[in-house]
């Protein structure tokens, strides 16, 4: 019972500040198993990989020496191996498959419309996503909301920005500190820091995956100060909100320092997931997130039930 009470404890107070634009939802990997039954094979093209399921897949033809297979790793000695484009051809054709939206996408790109039916006026959303794939974009694109997608590039060394517009432009922001060109009022924004699959021109994919691809994601312009002004402001005074993510994420890792230099001191927020380690505990308590030990898939039937 205590753990129900404090489930709709949250849920209700998330709730609220939804309405008002007061929380940033911030997707991992883990995001894309919600609902996904514990006996699928990701193999078979329904469902996107975990990291795990992703390293043990990329080791075997590559001939991985190593008993330990984390993904960074894993894809470094990738890179290292084979053709410079040998990886991105792997990610590309992981990444690309026609993938269908899971409860939790499907969720997210229907708040505008709830909270546009109740009469708020703040309805779009900041969503933040280290993943790849476009699942939240399809969400979105099934539910008939428009979504500005800002994406993480690297080409040839150099770092940037680009906006999809919900047009189909494709804008270059060349200049972080003053680009505004949003409307957090009316429609979401989706912003991939870690890079995307453009399903249709490989050339265009960006991956930070590897650990000389987060040495680069460090080494360059700080990655805060390419990310629109405009979007970084409401990054760093509102509640996070993670879905999906775990200590073990070293991608976690990167952006949050990059996120909590901006902050100053951490706004607060929550971490919903199954099981969390000690260490996850004491790294979320330093940073005064709470963690809720509850799948995502019932997190979502409950905020449903609070924001009806």
């Amino acid at each position: 019972m205590a753990a129900v009470d404090s489930l709709n404890r949250h849920c209700q107070i998330v709730a609220r500040r939804l309405g008002t634009g007061s929380v940033v939802p911030f997707l991992g990997a883990g995001a894309n198993l919600c609902d996904r039954p514990a006996d699928a094979d990701w193999l078979q093209g329904m469902f996107p990989p975990s990291g795990s399921e992703l390293a043990a897949y990329l080791a075997e033809p590559y001939g991985y020496p190593e008993e330990d297979r984390d993904l960074l790793r894993v894809s470094q000695w990738v890179d290292l191996v084979s053709s410079p484009r040998a990886l991105v051809d792997e990610l590309h054709a992981i990444f690309s498959r026609d993938y269908r939206p899971n409860k939790l996408h499907t969720f997210l790109a229907e708040l505008p419309a709830r909270l546009r039916a109740q009469g708020h006026t703040i309805c779009g959303q900041l969503l933040l996503t280290t993943n790849y794939d476009n699942l939240l974009e399809r969400a979105f694109a099934d539910a008939g909301e428009p979504v500005d997608v800002v994406v993480y590039e690297i080409r040839r060394g150099e770092q940037q920005f680009v906006h999809l517009t919900p047009e189909g432009e494709r804008v270059p922001i060349e200049h972080a500190a003053t680009y505004r060109e949003f409307a957090l009022e009316e429609r979401s924004v989706i912003l991939k820091i870690h890079g995307d699959v453009d399903r249709d021109d490989l050339s265009r994919d960006t991956f930070v995956v590897t650990e000389d691809n987060y040495i680069d994601y460090l080494a360059g312009d700080s990655v805060r100060k390419l990310i629109p002004a405009y979007l970084m402001a409401r990054i760093a005074d509102r509640d996070l909100l993670f879905l999906g993510y775990s200590m073990r994420d070293w991608n976690l890792r990167v952006i949050l320092r990059q996120i909590w230099a901006e902050q100053g001191i951490s706004t607060g927020g929550w971490s919903i997931q199954r099981n969390p380690s000690e260490i996850d505990k004491r790294f979320w308590a330093r940073q005064r997130i709470d963690i809720l030990d509850v799948a995502l898939e019932e997190w979502v039937d409950v905020m449903r039930d609070h924001l009806q």
